[in-house]
């Protein structure tokens, strides 16, 4: 089972909206993505905190639907 990009930037915009968001399939196969996560609502979090709110913008999908997902965040000015 493999989950669309499209959907994950969904999930993500619907938690943290004003998130600038950049998905890359990295095997072509829909299962193992990068994420890329810009948000104003990550200052003064540590990476761990910032990396949590995107999973849980996942509603438990990692590991079943989303097999693999390289995360990347950043705080925007």
């Amino acid at each position: 089972m493999t989950m669309e990009a499209a959907t994950i930037v969904e999930m993500i915009q619907k938690a943290i909206p004003d998130a600038e968001i950049k998905i890359e399939d990295l095997r072509g196969d829909g299962d193992h993505y990068a994420a890329y996560v810009a948000s104003k609502s990550f200052a003064g979090m540590p990476r761990v905190r910032q990396h949590q709110m995107v999973y849980a913008a996942l509603q438990g999908k990692m590991g079943g639907e989303l097999h693999a997902l390289q995360l990347h965040t950043t705080t925007l000015d």
